[in-house]
């Protein structure tokens, strides 16, 4: 479980108490069911990622775009409210670049997400010095990306490194030494779902 969802099931469930009091108890049970679910969505569970020369996948969620792009292959997850939201390294390595990235709130899976909203671009170089670039982005309702880490850190394959609020989108981008495995529509999972594969 995130802190983050226990501080926001507090305060719901102390509002839940003040509108009790006030007015009739009945009236309180929106606020507790909204604190039901910020406990459900902020969810950690535990993942193992499988060893190998492979990619997992940064995030829950559904493959909206696999697209050439400047020279590299760029992989979108969107995450919906009712995925899992802590994110995780796609690699193992050391991160050598981050980027906050201001922007807008469109709706997350829409193309014009990748480049107009709100983000956290992350590169991540593995052992073999091959880069990873990643982005976390914002969408129309998940008004804030998280990033835990910071450049110079080294991370494990399927370490969290962060946390998206209230639906948003992932992207991966992938340059030439890699094999993509995964196409539009399918589900993938954080740490666990192999998206793409170092090529021989």
């Amino acid at each position: 479980m995130v802190a983050t969802g226990i501080y926001y099931a507090l305060a719901l469930v102390a509002g839940s108490f003040v509108v009790s009091y006030y007015t009739r108890p009945v009236f309180s049970i929106p606020l507790l069911v909204l604190a039901a679910f910020c406990l459900w969505f902020f969810r950690d569970p535990e993942r193992v990622a499988p060893e190998g020369p492979h990619a997992v996948s940064p995030a829950d969620g559904k493959v909206v775009a696999v697209k050439i792009e400047r020279g590299r292959i760029r992989l979108s997850i969107f995450l919906s409210p009712l995925d899992v939201h802590v994110n995780r390294t796609p690699i193992a390595g050391v991160i050598t670049a981050f980027e906050y990235r201001p922007g807008k709130f469109l709706v997350a899976s829409r193309e014009e997400a990748s480049e107009q909203n709100e983000q956290n671009i992350v590169t991540v170089r593995g052992d073999d010095g091959v880069e990873l670039v990643f982005k976390q982005i914002a969408g129309l309702v998940a008004r804030r990306v998280v990033f835990w880490k910071k450049k110079g850190d080294k991370v494990a394959m399927g370490e969290r490194i962060g946390l998206m609020q209230f639906g948003s989108r992932m992207d991966v981008l992938f340059g030439p030494e890699w094999d993509v495995l995964v196409n539009p529509g399918e589900r993938v999972w954080a740490a666990t779902t192999i998206i793409a594969r170092r090529k021989a």
